[in-house]
């Protein structure tokens, strides 16, 4: 198997005298779950389109499974792909099943696929319905049953749980889980970090047309060197023996929020501190160690 599905080399992207994208480096490995964060404006959507074959590449190279986007035989790999937009546009007239149909029809797909998808997606019992009569989020998960269409071994998925409930989002997730067992290869771009990062593989942080960092949330976190958390709960008193037993040790902060003490600590300073709280025994109920969320580490490098 090869080592990379999708590589970016030196891309740019030029609308006019605006760039951008502006040169691009990028490996993600065949079933790997690949974010790609950043503001608007960052980049990712275009990314996306030239990696599709959308739109074209001022510069560089973008290959799909060893293939170049712009090469002659692209059409070919284009059919293993699938594509949720950020915005999905569907015709209001036609119901749901309609609509996969159409769909199947363009990717030369059997119909018999479209079914299984509606309800892999938990739109069956919609599945006679005009779009015109859909939600926001149905029509989300109908663009993302379409994105399935062909059992692609490729997905991009720009935004992908714009609209949906909680519920929906669990359920969103678990397909991925579900597609990722099957070796496929994903990537999405997502603007709610929290929904994220206990999800992907790695990710890239994308800040004004360029690759800031990419790596594992983890890996992310400790590069940018940000401080950790511990919060501590305990009874009267724990405000001054946390404090003498962490006397020396490098403290950023320490606030108290009725029974809980928040200790901001920069992290190499965390086994030396959670060794000396481990002497106080009883006098604490419960010590959670924070880690910076990946909000705090995208930030960071916003403004790093």
């Amino acid at each position: 198997m090869a080592s990379t599905i999708v590589e970016a080399r030196g891309v740019t992207k030029d609308f006019g005298t605006v760039q951008a994208v502006r040169g691009v480096d990028l490996s993600i490995a065949p079933g790997e779950l690949f974010g790609l964060i950043g503001h608007n404006g960052a980049g990712k959507s275009t990314l996306f389109k030239m990696m599709l074959g959308l739109i074209p590449i001022t510069s560089g190279e973008i290959r799909l499974d060893g293939e170049p986007v712009n090469g002659p035989r692209f059409r070919e790999t284009r059919r293993k792909i699938g594509y949720l937009p950020e915005n999905v546009v569907l015709y209001d007239n036609l119901t749901g099943l309609e609509t996969l149909y159409f769909f199947a029809d363009l990717k030369a797909v059997p119909r018999r696929e479209c079914a299984g998808l509606l309800d892999k997606v938990g739109l069956s019992h919609a599945a006679g319905r005009r779009v015109r009569e859909y939600s926001k989020g149905m029509r989300q998960r109908l663009g993302f049953a379409q994105a399935l269409l062909g059992t692609p071994r490729l997905l991009f998925l720009d935004e992908p749980t714009t609209g949906l409930d909680p519920g929906a989002i669990r359920d969103f997730y678990r397909i991925l889980r579900e597609l990722k067992g099957e070796g496929v290869t994903m990537v999405l771009t997502s603007h709610i970090l929290a929904e994220i990062q206990e999800r992907v593989d790695r990710l890239a942080v994308m800040e004004g047309g360029l690759i800031r960092a990419t790596g594992t949330v983890q890996a992310l976190r400790e590069a940018m060197n940000l401080p950790l958390t511990l919060e501590i709960a305990g009874g009267a008193g724990l405000a001054e023996q946390v404090g003498r037993v962490l006397e020396g040790i490098a403290i950023e902060s320490i606030e108290e929020a009725g029974s809980v003490l928040h200790i901001c600590l920069p992290r190499e300073a965390k086994m030396p501190a959670l060794a000396r709280l481990a002497t106080l025994g009883d006098t604490m109920r419960d010590l959670r160690v924070r880690e910076p969320s990946l909000e705090d580490v995208f930030f960071g490098y916003r403004n790093g």
